[in-house]
């Protein structure tokens, strides 16, 4: 019965809010929501399978972005863990941390420059230079360039 509510009579919207109550109020029906097997059980070995219907429709893209998905956020779960563990490092920098790191650096650079010394200074006692001939010495100055923002490039 589906009437206007603004005109009904007293009598008739008495009835219909009884009729919504009792229908509010209705008990609901009983559904079984488990189910108990009292099939009996072999007296020893295994307990043989039991079928059970997959009634699951999964198309094959959905399941391959299902998977696809998975990887993804595994592989971006590990570039997380890695920045987390580079920032925690940076966050607990103290200097003699940051010494203890970079005196690797620092000994091996001293090392190379003992190294490189010791070879210009081999190579400079070994070196005899004998300049013969005659020496011109130019004097003359010309500046060529003109200008504001000009610079005079003298006798080269």
């Amino acid at each position: 019965m589906t009437t206007d509510p603004k005109h009904l009579t007293d009598s008739e919207a008495s009835a219909e809010a009884a009729r919504l109550i009792a229908e509010a109020y209705r008990p609901t029906p009983v559904v079984p929501t488990s189910y108990r097997d009292d099939s009996p059980v072999p007296a020893f070995g295994p307990t043989p399978p039991v079928r059970q219907e997959d009634h699951r429709i999964v198309p094959a893209w959905a399941a391959g972005v299902a998977v696809a998905s998975i990887g993804v956020g595994a592989g971006i779960t590990g570039i997380g863990c890695g920045a987390w563990l580079v920032l925690q490092g940076l966050a607990s920098v103290t200097l003699n941390g940051v010494l203890m790191v970079t005196l690797p650096f620092a000994g091996l650079a001293a090392a190379a420059t003992a190294i490189g010394s010791a070879f210009s200074r081999v190579r400079r006692t070994s070196t005899t230079n004998v300049y013969k001939g005659t020496v011109v010495q130019r004097t003359e100055v010309s500046a060529t360039a003109r200008g504001f923002l000009s610079r005079a490039k003298a006798g080269r």
